[in-house]
């Protein structure tokens, strides 16, 4: 007869691949609160949370929705604004003074310069204190937050017109000129380090 080992069955959330307990565990072990990134089809969500004795307490919480009252009208989820966002939750955080805490992306894999690294780059731009590796090897080039990168590429199109209205479509939807990014982002930067 043939002994055989019963099947052991992971817990739910790590079943539906919502949770990494492991994961979760070390950051829990730090004893700083977490800075909370998850992307959605359309925006960016973060929270600030501390663990309490009764569960997770939301000390912040923000998403890139709140760029568009400081004047921010283009994508909610593109390097800029993932930037942009970094930079609002940093500063907000400060402010309730939490002055600390440590990253968390969940089960996301980052990869080097993308949009997580542009939100670390944000947060630790507005003063916060995330650990990190030191090497900015990580971070997305200035050019590419600030969004030149999108200017250039828009105004090399500007003669082809049915290529550039069909890479802009949202952009010129909303009424927004691909060409202006970079003075727009440097005044949602502004209003957000001068607090207004």
């Amino acid at each position: 007869m043939v002994n055989k080992k019963p099947k052991t069955v992971p817990f739910r959330r790590r079943r539906e691949q919502k949770t990494n307990y492991l994961k979760r565990l070390e950051l829990l072990k730090s004893g700083k609160p977490r800075l909370v990134l998850r992307f959605s089809n359309s925006r960016i969500i973060t929270q600030v949370i501390e663990l309490g004795s009764k569960g997770d307490k939301v000390l912040l919480g923000l998403d890139s929705l709140s760029l568009k009252e400081l004047g921010w009208n283009y994508s909610l989820k593109n390097m800029s604004a993932c930037y942009l966002t970094g930079l609002l939750v940093g500063k907000k955080a400060l402010e309730k003074n939490v002055k600390e805490a440590i990253f968390d992306l969940g089960l996301l894999s980052p990869l080097k310069k993308g949009r997580a690294y542009a939100f670390l780059k944000g947060v630790v731009d507005s003063g916060f204190k995330v650990p990190h590796s030191d090497g900015h090897s990580i971070f997305p080039e200035e050019k590419i937050l600030s969004g030149e990168k999108v200017q250039k590429h828009a105004l090399s199109l500007k003669n082809q017109t049915e290529k550039y209205k069909q890479q802009f479509a949202q952009y010129l939807k909303s009424g927004n000129s691909p060409e202006e990014i970079m003075s727009v982002f440097e005044k949602v930067k502004q209003k957000i380090k001068g607090g207004k």
